[in-house]
């Protein structure tokens, strides 16, 4: 499954139907300008940061000596995670990045030492410095790029409209192109006013591309240097994963419990009784015993298939046995409607895996028969390096939906547990597509 690096963009803002195309409407939009507006104050926070950075650390290891230089260290790695949190502010507003706070500091103890210890051994406490020291360079080269790209743009392509202010307040005719002492080239005559306002909109068309460019650099050093560590953010999902997985086994357990209570227990409850009156009867009419009886055989052959289908929901004797490709086929004849079964596997993943793909293709067919509307399904089985992909297809009514609540959601959820992917599609009218992704691990 993909990995994430702890940071996701912002809710987008509703979009408006355009008629102009996105190339003439990018100077206008507020996208483009909040990004400006990243660009203009990233150059005063870089330089506080890494003036700041810069000053204090060395001031810190230079009274390392003395003891002192520590406890101020790591009160400028505390100062840094504030001013890392006003920037991944400002990227949520401008840059439309939700970037989520770092792990907090891991202190071994109580007290002022073990807060200090814990700020240094802060790998966040270290990117965010490195943050400091290489975003102004950075802030530095975008500034002088994107401010007179963009204020040349704007004043070009507005000329015509203040080129009046050279005749009227100075000596000149327009715009000095050159000029030696004798010689002077204005940008006066109607042409070349028209040519610098045609030069000046496509410098402003341009330069928001530039801005957008330039800004995926400041992206990938905020969502990586002042977010989550890759292996923070690790944890974090293997803990909701195991949650998942909690859940999912309680679930089954209790699934399990009222399938035994409501079904074969119940009917061997019952079955105990008959039998206990075809006993009293046996001397007394032996043919109504004997009727008794027989109804009571019915029974245990009810109770046993019941109890057999139970025991196909925890785990099938055909898959421990003969693997993926017979088991599917078994799932597939008991579905309502012709399922073809396609199984390309040179050999069998992990048990665990295993099982997963069974009970994952069999409630995908379980939807099919319950809700597809379907005349027919095909189940594709096959490897791809070191995963296993799934693919159930069906010509029924579409429509299904993995974000909604459903059982699809559920499932995804089990899936996500064990590092694999479901993807769902599903037009209105069909046909419905859903490929499963996971680990081989065979």
């Amino acid at each position: 499954m993909a990995m994430d690096h702890g940071y996701s963009a912002a809710p987008p803002r509703q979009r408006r139907a355009h008629s102009l195309p996105p190339v003439l409407r990018a100077p206008l939009e507020g996208r483009t300008w909040r990004e400006f507006g990243w660009i203009l104050l990233s150059l005063p926070m870089s330089i506080l940061l890494f003036t700041f950075s810069v000053t204090m650390g060395s001031i810190s290891a230079g009274l390392l000596v003395t003891f002192v230089g520590v406890p101020l260290l790591a009160g400028t790695f505390a100062a840094l995670r504030g001013l890392g949190a006003v920037e991944r502010l400002r990227a949520r507003y401008l840059l439309d990045l939700d970037v989520p706070a770092p792990e907090p500091v891991v202190e071994g103890g109580g007290g002022a030492l073990a807060w200090i210890g814990g700020l240094l051994k802060s790998g966040t406490s270290w990117r965010q410095l490195l943050y400091s020291l290489l975003h102004f360079p950075w802030a530095v080269f975008t500034f002088s790029l994107v401010v007179p790209l963009w204020t040349a743009g704007w004043a070009l392509a507005t000329y015509p409209l203040w080129q009046w202010v050279f005749p009227a307040w100075g000596d000149a005719g327009g715009i000095q192109l050159y000029g030696d002492g004798t010689h002077n080239e204005y940008l006066d005559t109607p042409l070349e006013i028209a040519a610098t306002c045609v030069a000046g909109l496509l410098l402003t068309v341009a330069t928001p591309w530039v801005i957008r460019a330039l800004n995926q650099v400041d992206r990938l050093m905020v969502g990586g240097l002042l977010g989550p560590s890759r292996l923070a953010s690790r944890v974090v999902e293997l803990e909701s994963d195991r949650g998942v997985v909690v859940d999912t086994a309680a679930a089954d357990l209790r699934r399990i419990e009222r399938d035994l209570h409501d079904g074969a227990q119940a009917r061997l409850v019952a079955l105990a009784m008959d039998l206990g009156l075809a006993k009293e009867k046996l001397t007394e009419d032996p043919e109504a015993a004997a009727r008794m009886v027989d109804e009571a055989h019915g029974e245990v052959k009810i109770a046993l298939q019941e109890l057999r289908d139970l025991a196909r929901g925890i785990h099938p004797a055909v898959l421990t046995d003969r693997g993926l490709d017979a088991a599917l086929s078994a799932v597939a004849s008991r579905c309502a409607v012709p399922v073809a079964v396609e199984v390309d596997l040179d050999r069998r993943p992990a048990a665990a895996i295993e099982g997963i793909a069974y009970f994952t293709v069999s409630e995908l067919l379980q939807n099919v028969s319950k809700h597809a509307r379907a005349t027919r399904a095909s189940v594709e089985v096959w490897r791809s390096q070191d995963r296993l992909m799934l693919q159930v297809t069906d010509d029924g009514r579409g429509g299904a939906d993995a974000t909604a609540g459903s059982g699809l959601a559920g499932l995804a959820e089990r899936l996500g547990a064990v590092d694999g992917v479901l993807a769902v599609d599903s037009p209105a009218g069909g046909p419905t597509t859903v490929i499963a992704e996971l680990p081989w691990r065979g």
